[in-house]
């Protein structure tokens, strides 16, 4: 009888296994369009050999077959758009119920053409996720479902494991303190560019971000995306050579700011120290982790004494020992990873991420990286900074390319690397989507689709705009698109706003204006619709852009022809765009300055952790961090054009620049303003005026 009942468990299993297996992706249709939540029902497809999805319509219902949890929320991510005309984005959503359900002709059969769908950039935690609470993990994730991501970096949490593991390295509370940031600068942390920037964090906060990362990993799980982790490559403090003997290299600056230090992978001191943050990583998130992040040098660094092709195999190694079957994720960045650092590494368990893919073929120039699996990958825009603009045709080209040439064997995905993901939610549709299409697409007849799922039927004039915005803002010529003058540090030659950025407009400024006025012309029916209303407002942003860079041509040609007159006529003119760009920022809650200090705010439960958190939030889109001159250069890397921000930041620099070419008009010795402080003294104000200390 006991061998009998044995029998009956082990037939009802695999029962009980299905019956669960999509437990999650019925979740989430019940949280995000409820109206499909009793009219769908996942089975198991099981004769794929990879990821797939099949789709029919039986007796007004759905049914999805697919072949695991992640491919079923693809699957219904599809349903949704092309069936539908229904969609989630990170501006906006539309997902009106529909009635009745929209039938199928014939079943629908999608084959991922990508073992990996790869999603988010360290930076990413910061620039848009610094201040995420649960629901905006949940939604997060939601859509990363949705859209088919099955790996996700998961850099939540490691303050806890840092803490825990230099606890057992022999420091001190306050060492502790010093090495971890704020919650705006982690990113740079575990890249290992700085420590302490934006601190300390408080124990409090460490342990919410310890217990958001496990009910992350835990919901990732149920949707079928594997966390990538922080891996440890030899990063620690400066202080922990004060507590072990070791050879720890110094890795000197890095944008003016003290990097941490690595510890050789080759000293017999790292396998014991990774041991340690391998255990504590496992104690606070399970043992079944199989992906790690780590890119020691990682833009720069000091490699002096350290034989880089023994140290990659001692980071491989610490992983495989901890996790058997890790592998290791490096970034495809500039000359990283290194070829010498993988040149001894057992290739089966790396996977590096073509970062930058819209600009960069190092998969080719370095033969599918000397023979290594990667994956393609879009960065599309830096720092989170506003401006339209995304190579849609290049990501697909390169990726087909990439998938179909001489290294395809290595080709293994596709993936979004955005440094900031609230803004240009077509680039991370389209690029996401190439991973479920085997053949070679037209950005063009995507368009077509796109409009109806985005906005919810289809319209003759936002489908001619968005064929003209795709010779324009979407086109290949853009590169990163033109920054926003308005919001430039001002003087004479016009600098872009940032460091490494351009004010050159990639495209003809007038076709893009025809795409605006056609795209606006549609507003009387698409008034109820979120998304097209932030896409119009993102629109006529980016076309009084382009407008206040011709402004800003005639003050700079008054200047140089010494007239007055042209020149206050000039300089009124782009203030006033300037205000206009305020006005009409200011009409969606999504494009105000408030709406990202509310959410800073929030993420503290102390008045100090809410000072601190706002203080983070201001300084990252502003001067960044640093309290000199040689710390500079990151000054509104990360500059936002935000309703409440252009008039008392962007707009205030600029009338007293214009102040003090008027003063110097006539006389010598008119002293010029001093941004730098000014720019610090406004932080202050923005942190002191917010109450941020009140509960």
């Amino acid at each position: 009888m006991k061998r009998n009942l044995t029998t009956l468990l082990l037939a009802l299993l695999p029962l009980r296994l299905l019956a669960g297996d999509f437990a999650g992706v019925q979740d989430l249709v019940a949280r995000r369009v409820p109206w499909l939540r009793d009219r769908v029902r996942f089975e198991r497809l099981a004769d794929a050999p990879g990821d797939a999805f099949e789709l029919r319509t039986d007796a007004g219902g759905l049914v999805v077959r697919a072949s695991g949890p992640n491919a079923a929320a693809e699957g219904v991510g599809w349903y949704l758009k092309y069936s539908c005309h229904r969609s989630m984005s990170h501006m906006g959503d539309n997902l009106a119920p529909v009635a009745p359900l929209p039938s199928l002709d014939r079943p629908v059969r999608i084959e991922a053409n990508a073992r990996y769908r790869y999603a988010l950039n360290y930076c990413t935690f910061n620039y848009t996720m610094s201040f995420y609470s649960w629901s905006d993990w949940e939604r997060e994730l939601d859509w990363m479902a949705l859209s088919g991501v099955n790996l996700m970096l998961a850099a939540n949490g490691e303050e806890a494991v840092w803490r825990n593991t230099l606890r057992r390295l022999g420091c001190s509370e306050a060492e502790i303190a010093a090495f971890i940031p704020g919650p705006g600068y982690t990113a740079w942390w575990l890249m290992g560019n700085l420590e302490g920037q934006g601190g300390p964090m408080s124990p409090g906060m460490i342990e919410r971000r310890s217990d958001l990362q496990r009910r992350m990993i835990a919901r990732m799980r149920s949707l079928g995306i594997e966390p990538l982790m922080p891996g440890f490559y030899g990063m620690v403090p400066a202080v922990l050579k004060t507590k072990i003997k070791a050879h720890i290299v110094a890795q000197g600056a890095w944008a003016s700011f003290r990097r941490p230090d690595i510890l050789d992978p080759t000293d017999p001191e790292f396998a014991r120290v990774a041991g340690v943050y391998y255990g504590e990583m496992k104690k606070l998130y399970g043992a079944d982790l199989r992906y790690f992040s780590g890119d020691p040098f990682h833009e720069g660094g000091v490699m002096a004494g350290v034989d880089l092709g023994r140290a990659g195999q001692a980071i491989q190694a610490a992983m495989q020992s901890h996790f058997p079957g890790a592998v290791w994720v490096l970034q495809g960045w500039i000359d990283n990873p290194r070829k010498e650092l993988i040149a001894a590494s057992d290739k089966s368990h790396v996977l590096v991420q073509e970062l930058f893919g819209e600009q960069t073929h190092n998969w080719e120039t370095r033969r599918g990286y000397e023979g290594t699996p990667f994956i393609w990958c879009c960065i599309d825009n830096f720092g989170e900074r506003p401006g339209l603009f995304g190579k849609l045709q290049r990501y697909a080209d390169e990726t087909y390319r990439a998938r179909t040439g001489e290294f395809g064997r290595f080709a293994q995905g596709v993936g979004i690397m955005p440094e900031g993901i609230d803004n240009n939610p077509v680039a991370y549709d389209f690029v996401l989507e190439l991973a479920w299409r085997r053949d070679h697409v037209d950005a063009a007849q995507w368009l077509e689709g796109y409009v109806q799922y985005r906005y919810g039927r289809p319209d003759p004039d936002l489908s001619g705009a968005w064929a003209l915005l795709l010779q324009t803002a979407y086109g290949d010529k853009n590169d990163g698109g033109p920054e926003n003058v308005l919001c430039s540090r001002p003087q004479t030659p016009a600098r872009p706003v940032t460091t490494w950025g351009s004010l050159k407009i990639g495209y003809d400024p007038a076709v893009f204006t025809r795409a605006v006025d056609l795209f606006a012309r549609a507003s009387d029916r698409f008034r109820d619709s979120e998304t097209y209303r932030l896409d119009l407002v993102a629109l006529r942003t980016q076309a009084l852009s382009n407008e206040a860079y011709d402004a800003y041509a005639e003050i700079a040609a008054a200047l140089g022809a010494g007239n007055r007159a042209a020149f206050d006529s000039a300089a009124d003119r782009f203030l006033r765009l300037g205000r206009a760009t305020d006005e009409l920022l200011g009409t969606e809650p999504f494009y105000r300055l408030g709406t990202y200090q509310s959410q800073a705010i929030r993420y503290g439960d102390t008045p100090e952790e809410r000072r601190n958190s706002l203080r983070n939030a201001m300084m990252l889109v502003t001067y960044w961090a640093g309290s000199d001159a040689s710390s500079d250069d990151l000054h509104d890397y990360a500059y936002k054009a935000w309703a409440g921000m252009m008039t008392s930041y962007y707009l205030r620099r600029w009338e007293m620049y214009f102040d003090y070419r008027r003063r110097q008009w006539g006389r010598e010795g008119a002293a010029a303003p001093d941004f730098f402080a000014w720019e610090r003294a406004w932080v202050e104000e923005q942190c002191a005026a917010s109450g941020a200390g009140a509960p």
